[in-house]
């Protein structure tokens, strides 16, 4: 029983090996970065004197507002403390200017189905049911689809799939939080930059498991979606296959030499994306280390500033090495 986006490039798979639909991955000419030169640190950036925000993240479960269907979910997620894992790393590491409140609880906002972050990005909502939504999107995966080489056995039950992939998608809220406390400049749609967040803390905190497991929950949604509307095409939000095929692109890009075989080897990630994704996540690594910069805490700034020179060192590298296999990628296609 197959990986269902696994085994051909633009097709979805069912557990027998036909087609359930179809999505394409577009693939954007790369922009070669002109004069770059490697360097040997980034100079940190100045500390104010003052004493700075101390905003903090707290996670909550409102349990008298969960509903009895929906507890199972819940427990599986409280219980991995994966929703504090991620608190944890940005109480540690960034200087919010506002506490940041994450409720598990059924007491949302008009219209709210899924996980949110408010405007202000002071609150993230996760409602219960989505939660369970997704144990029995993961539970069918597990039942109907081969695990992935790289995935590990004993986590291939819809009760840790469920704990990791809402790792990945607290991942995602956190990155808006983030943008909206710290009025972060976007170059593109907030949901990319969200969906980057997301892939940059886990792979670098967590390592692959949250990326594995988001995909699968994913690829299984794109599945139930069936054929995309106007709206679907129109969304803010990119393709949900396509995002399969972004949360994959970076993974694979982190670690060529780890995650080339299982990943595009096992036909997972297709050949004509993935030379795109080494250097896909350098840029993604250096911008959320620069955009973070400023606003370090006090204890992490050396360890930031640190992180922050070595990814610039590497998207110097990755960019001058796909400047050298430009031409044999264009030809290839």
């Amino acid at each position: 029983m197959p990986f269902r986006f696994g085994k051909e490039p633009a097709s979805v798979l069912t557990s027998g090996g036909g087609r359930r639909g179809r999505a394409g991955v577009v693939l954007a000419g790369a922009l070669l970065a002109a004069g770059l030169t490697p360097v040997t640190g980034v100079p940190a950036v100045a500390a104010d004197p003052t004493p700075g925000p101390s905003g903090k993240v707290t996670v909550v479960y409102e349990d008298d507002a969960i509903k009895a269907e929906d507890r199972r979910a819940v427990d599986a997620v409280r219980r991995s403390r994966v929703l504090e894992q991620v608190a944890d790393w940005a109480n540690a590491s960034v200087a919010l200017p506002h506490d940041l409140t994450v409720k598990v609880t059924d007491k949302v906002p008009p219209g709210v189905t899924d996980a949110v972050t408010q405007p202000d990005g002071r609150t993230i909502y996760i409602l219960p049911a989505f939660l369970t939504e997704i144990e029995k999107s993961l539970d069918e995966v597990v039942k109907t689809v081969e695990r992935p080489g790289l995935f590990p056995q004993d986590k291939y039950n819809a009760r840790d799939l469920t704990a990791l992939s809402t790792q990945f998608i607290f991942g995602h809220e956190m990155g808006h939080a983030l943008q909206r406390q710290l009025m972060l400049p976007n170059l593109g749609l907030e949901e990319d930059a969200a969906d980057g967040f997301a892939s940059f803390y886990t792979v670098n905190e967590v390592g692959p498991d949250p990326s594995m497991a988001a995909a699968l929950l994913f690829d299984e949604i794109a599945r139930k979606q069936g054929q995309l509307t106007l709206e679907g095409f129109a969304s803010d939000h990119p393709v949900t296959q396509q995002r399969v095929f972004n949360f994959l692109c970076y993974l694979d890009g982190s670690d060529p030499e780890r995650f080339d075989r299982p990943l595009v080897g096992a036909g997972y990630l297709p050949k004509s994306r993935a030379p795109l994704c080494p250097q896909a996540w350098a840029m993604l690594d250096h911008g959320w280390w620069t955009q973070l910069g400023p606003h370090f805490t006090e204890a992490f700034r050396a360890e930031g500033d640190k992180s922050r020179a070595a990814a610039r060192e590497r998207l110097v590298a990755e960019t001058k090495a796909f400047a050298e296999k430009l031409d044999e990628y264009r030809t290839s296609q």
